[in-house]
């Protein structure tokens, strides 16, 4: 198998060709490249032509997306990145899965097996991946993501939309909801397992103990240490700021 990487991190490129080896040998790796611009050059050459590309979202000069826009990608693509709210923009594209780094063995096998099970169940004659028939296939592993959370009331049991939650915050050890009504509930998850099962498009995990909901922001202020303070549709006792290693991901998020 031949495969491009499109990463410009040298550590990040380094250990991704060593965990490509492990898996296959076999494999080569056809460049290695750092930038949008240049991507595109690569990818508008008809003597270039590989099987699969490994793409970083944040390069040194933009979003990976923005390759898209100026040239037709008809190669799987895995995206790596150090950010989750990219997700569903890259599933718009023909991703084959979406790696958080720092990547590890486990998640590059299975991402690459995902590949090889597509390709064996597909229809063609053709050896050769056809894009529509790869974006068919990668219907029935795309995530759903979790809609409704079980809460108690007493010796009641309620259930909570994710439309109705304005956001989730953590609180010594427990996580709890606050719905646009005003209503706290505790929940049976971390903060760290609600990120995987909320719809990044919507929700956005601000700092260590928010979880905000997109479309329950009422405004955004600029706060002190070049931070933002994010203010609910609902009244909240305690103050939302955006960690200061979140902000530049969370403008893009908010941005959509």
């Amino acid at each position: 198998m031949r495969v491009l990487i499109i990463e410009d991190e040298k550590p990040a490129s380094e250990i991704l060709v060593r965990l490509l080896q492990r898996y296959d040998a076999n494999i080569h790796i056809e460049g290695i490249i750092e930038s949008v611009q240049k991507s595109v050059e690569w990818l508008q050459n008809p003597l270039n032509n590989v099987d699969l590309i490994f793409m970083d979202i944040h390069l040194s000069d933009g979003l990976s997306f923005e390759i898209f826009n100026k040239v037709q990608v008809n190669i799987p693509v895995i995206f790596t990145t150090a950010y989750n709210e990219y997700a569903i923009q890259a599933f718009k594209v023909n991703s084959i899965d979406y790696l958080l780094k720092p990547i590890n063995y486990d998640d590059l096998f299975h991402s690459l097996e995902k590949l090889e099970s597509l390709r064996q169940n597909l229809s063609s004659a053709s050896q050769r991946l056809k894009l529509e028939e790869l974006n068919e296939a990668l219907l029935s592993y795309r995530k759903t993501f979790k809609e409704r959370f079980m809460v108690k009331l007493g010796e009641r049991i309620k259930s909570v939309t994710t439309n109705k939650i304005v956001l989730f915050y953590a609180e010594g050890r427990n996580a709890f909801i606050l719905t646009e009504k005003g209503n706290r509930y505790i929940i049976d998850y971390k903060l760290e397992e609600l990120e995987e099962m909320l719809n990044p498009a919507e929700f956005f995990r601000i700092s260590r103990s928010f979880i905000v909901n997109i479309n329950k922001i009422q405004e955004v202020l600029v706060h002190s240490n070049s931070r933002l303070k994010i203010k609910p549709d609902v009244d909240f006792d305690r103050e939302i700021i955006v960690s200061r290693e979140k902000v530049a991901a969370f403008k893009n998020w908010f941005n959509g």
